[in-house]
């Protein structure tokens, strides 16, 4: 018996990304045929995970869900499921505003839909260490979740309110898998987390990020290693240690700093203060050479005075991070801030700060762009878009970060996706560079 097409469609973050992989891994074990983010979703069953971040995420989240309700009460859909952060946080609201959907899931339970659609059970073995999953991303690359939730509580984040406290894996199921990807063809594994900084504190009372990197760098045929989302208010020295030991862990970390001035970050209950922030990036510059380091820093909270931002935009031309993100405080019910703080910053000089620090940083990255030109880099092709083929270097994240364009006609032999090649860069541009393959890397 064929069972139906269902399509899976994920909004939000990686971590939601993975738990969709997860799913699809059950629903084909049980006969069904999945299909992830398709341009056209033609199924009869749909499932959607939501995100439920801040106010931008919750209204695709909402709009998403709309869309295929209405195309339910057209005939189109003849089932519609929902999952992730939104319905884990909304979902007495939603089943009230949104009947068209069959059901709601919440961001833990939705390994039950394989049930609730009634028609076949998965044959995936619950005891199974390795949890198995439909990989959506290039063959080459992959998503590797090391826990789950936050006990930081800053004052504008809604994550611990729904996904609750900070709750690690086991070490040996995250290597079991990360062997488990490596067997797929997986290359580069993308670590990941809420809060990378505290995994193993509620397992092993000790921070034990670094020894679980330095286990995974040692898997054979694992060639990039990168980490996502580390929170500088204790964070573990050693890993550091194991990043300049290890040529396979990227030099690059995902650390969310939000801000510089110490009002502003005892405003935000980030725990830590101007001094002891640079203190950190310096320290972390200085054990790990030639880091690139991602931020993501935030505009409009509470209590930002104009003195405020205009030392959040001399700092970040001090600091020059190699990549950055920026978002505009927008107020979510339930927080510390929605609770303590009167959201007073007008939207419109919201936006006009949010539009001129990310104007420096357009300017910073030019420059640090432009400062590789010349530079050897090992590259992982991604693509191929016309004639260029488009990769990346150890310093750049799938779909954030900048890419290396190769022109064909720059290549001296046949290339595939997921290879490594060395490249000499020869031009750049605001995020991306234009390179010459120089040698086929045969790693």
């Amino acid at each position: 018996m064929t069972r139906p097409r269902i399509d899976i469609l994920t909004l939000g973050c990686s971590k939601n990304l993975v738990d969709s992989e997860r799913l699809m891994a059950r629903l084909e074990s049980a006969g069904y045929r999945c299909y992830h983010d398709a341009k056209r979703p033609t199924g009869k069953i749909v499932v959607i995970n939501t995100c439920g971040f801040i106010g931008d995420a919750k209204e695709e989240s909402i709009q998403t869900i709309l869309q295929f309700a209405a195309r339910k009460t057209d005939g189109k859909v003849n089932k519609l499921y929902v999952m992730g952060c939104l319905s884990q946080r909304y979902l007495h609201d939603l089943e009230t505003e949104i009947p068209e959907v069959d059901k709601w899931f919440g961001k833990f339970d939705y390994l039950d839909l394989v049930q609730e659609i009634g028609e076949a059970h998965d044959t995936i073995d619950p005891s199974s260490v390795v949890v198995p999953r439909h990989l959506t991303t290039p063959s080459h690359t992959a998503y590797l979740k090391i826990s789950e939730g936050c006990n930081r509580m800053c004052s504008y984040c809604a994550i611990p309110l729904i996904t609750g406290k900070h709750t690690s894996r086991p070490k040996e199921d995250i290597v079991a898998e990360a062997r488990w990807l490596q067997q797929q063809g997986v290359k580069e594994i993308n670590v990941i987390a809420q809060d990378l900084s505290s995994y193993g504190t509620d397992l092993y009372g000790r921070h034990a990020l670094p020894e679980l990197i330095d286990t995974l760098a040692q898997i054979d045929g694992i060639h990039w290693i990168r980490l996502h989302y580390a929170y500088p208010t204790d964070f573990p020295d050693e890993l550091l240690e194991v990043m300049a030991k290890h040529p396979n862990v990227c030099k690059y970390l995902d650390i969310a700093l939000q801000h510089c001035t110490t009002h502003m970050l005892t405003q935000m209950r980030r725990h830590i203060t101007r001094e002891q922030q640079d203190e950190l990036i310096a320290h972390i510059r200085a054990k790990v050479p030639c880091i690139h380091l991602r931020t993501t820093l935030m505009v409009g909270h509470p209590g930002e005075t104009e003195e405020d931002f205009q030392a959040l935009c001399e700092w970040v031309r001090q600091m020059r991070f190699e990549r950055m993100g920026a978002f505009a405080y927008s107020e979510e019910e339930g927080t510390y801030a929605a609770q303590h703080y009167k959201d007073d910053i007008p939207d419109e000089i919201k936006q006009k700060r949010l539009n001129r620090l990310m104007a420096i940083q357009q300017q910073i990255s030019e420059e640090l762009q432009q400062s590789k030109v010349g530079q050897q880099l090992s590259v992982l092709i991604d693509r191929q878009e016309g004639d260029y083929w488009v990769g990346r270097s150890e310093y750049d994240s799938p779909e954030v970060d900048c890419e290396i364009l190769i022109h064909k006609k720059d290549t001296y032999q046949p290339l595939k996706i997921g290879d490594f090649i060395d490249v000499i860069i020869e031009n750049a541009e605001d995020f991306d560079l234009y390179g010459k393959q120089i040698n086929l890397g045969s790693h």
